[in-house]
């Protein structure tokens, strides 16, 4: 299937995926058990979605978001193939088109680091108030060895730190693999998890799979090879990838404010009264269909929680219903434009339902007080740890990464870095020109250790880390 977007070639060299020896699964098949079973993704369950370090178990996480994510991409897809049968181009859907279905849904959040976007920003504001000699030692006297400086096209890797180019370096890079190629995924699945598809010196707020940056440069060989690979150009998204984003919009939308009704912030009947407000949702079958059958539920002999319990599963089924009818359509009513690489729209940017649940979200779930107090001492604790960790990668005694380190508390901190991070930051596996110098090395092993930590893990450090100083 070279030259396809559906191919199965493989990062190890020289390897193509097949079914030899007995294998029963394809080769997609093989690319989701391999996601499914990693590291990076139990680490989501200790990832916040919207409520940090939540002691209420019906309250999700990155994990169990990424699982519906999944499972939603999928149900579009069930849905696209079950109308239209070419949909996918002829593709045999249940053994290729529904594993990377869902491989794209369950990796898609794998690259955020703790705390989720208040992470990134972190991270950001951490180079960003760096800026002046973090790239090049210029004014930091102590610091001043002759490294090369990070030339200014690389620099928005960490300036514009983003959990979706994080993601594509985790399942390539970081996890480990015998031949150093991370999940050793195929050229399709690699693909389709690839949200955004331009490094981040070539971002367009204006293109939406331009948006923000796909890879970093340390990726843009694995990158190289996927498109010679798919045949797929620079600025050409996978058609799946279209599908996974509105999968996510569907999970984010709907269950974010699901997750608000389960903590009480807001009820079910609250939001059916939001809805019925606007005059473009009052006759949306979800709507109608939510007012029904609450009052039905209203005269039941059932205790008031538990009546609510019910109208909030009435509500999270029916408003799913609606948003994926609506990406379904829109996937099928675009498909041409899809598969020719020229749709510029996200498929959900045209569901008023969609919109109107983002807003109640960001109203009573990432408004919240507790949400945000969280969030503020889980930026704070990943910024300070970005400090305790550059000084444990910079105070050493060679000028090799993995060299002994000079005191005693670097050499504390720098025990906590994952061995594989540290392999990673060789010279020989980073072979992308200015992405192999030392300074770009050292600043990737700095982002990839600290986007892999969870949340308790991320304070419970920060904590321990502090007391030392």
């Amino acid at each position: 299937m070279s030259k396809s977007i559906w191919s199965e070639a493989r990062l190890s060299p020289g390897k193509v995926s097949d079914q030899k020896g007995g294998e029963h699964r394809t080769p997609f098949e093989q690319d989701y058990d391999r996601i499914l079973f990693s590291t990076a993704v139990r680490r989501l369950s200790d990832k916040t979605q919207v409520f940090p370090l939540d002691s209420n178990d019906a309250v999700r996480t990155r994990l169990t978001h990424s699982h519906e994510v999944a499972n939603l991409a999928r149900s579009i897809g069930l849905r696209g193939i079950a109308t239209d049968e070419d949909a996918f181009q002829g593709v045999d859907f249940w053994r290729v088109v529904l594993p990377v279905l869902g491989s794209s849904g369950l990796s898609h959040d794998l690259g955020n680091p703790p705390f989720g976007h208040q992470g990134e920003a972190a991270v950001c504001e951490w180079f960003a108030d760096r800026e002046k000699w973090i790239f090049d030692r210029t004014d930091n006297a102590a610091d001043a060895s002759g490294i090369p400086p990070v030339q200014a096209e690389y620099r928005n890797d960490f300036l514009k730190f983003d959990g979706n180019p994080q993601t594509l370096r985790l399942l390539t890079r970081l996890q480990t693999s015998h031949g150093k190629v991370g999940l050793d995924l195929s050229a399709c699945t690699i693909a389709a998890t690839m949200k955004y598809t331009v490094a981040a010196s070539n971002t367009d707020k204006n293109d939406p799979s331009r948006k923000k940056a796909g890879y970093f440069h340390s990726e843009k060989e694995v990158v190289d090879w996927v498109r010679s690979e798919t045949g797929l150009a620079e600025g050409q998204r996978h058609p799946i990838a279209w599908i996974t984003e509105a999968a996510d919009d569907t999970a984010y939308s709907v269950l974010d404010v699901e997750d608000s009704m389960k903590k009480g912030i807001i009820s079910p009947d609250d939001l059916l009264t939001i809805l019925k407000s606007d005059s473009a949702l009052e006759t949306a079958p979800a709507v109608v269909r939510m007012a029904e059958k609450f009052d039905i539920v209203d005269h039941l002999d059932r205790s008031p929680i538990v009546r609510r319990d019910i109208k909030i599963g009435y509500a999270r089924s029916f408003l799913i219903e609606d948003l994926v009818v609506h990406a379904t359509n829109e996937y099928l009513a675009r498909k041409t434009q899809i598969w020719c690489y020229e749709n510029q729209t996200a498929l959900m940017d045209t569901s008023p339902l969609c919109e109107k649940l983002k807003q109640v979200a960001k109203q009573y779930a990432f408004g919240n007080s507790e949400v945000l107090f969280i969030e503020g001492r889980g930026r704070r604790a990943v910024y300070r740890l970005m400090d305790f960790l550059w000084e444990a990668i910079t105070h050493r005694s060679d000028k090799e990464i993995h060299s002994s380190r000079k005191e005693a508390f670097s050499r504390y901190v720098f025990s906590l870095i994952s061995s594989n991070y540290i392999e990673a930051s060789q010279a020989e596996n980073c072979s992308d020109g200015q992405a192999s110098e030392l300074r770009y090395r050292e600043l990737r092993l700095l982002t990839d250790m600290v986007s892999g930590m969870t949340d308790q893990f991320a304070l419970d450090l920060f904590d321990k880390v502090q007391s030392l100083k």
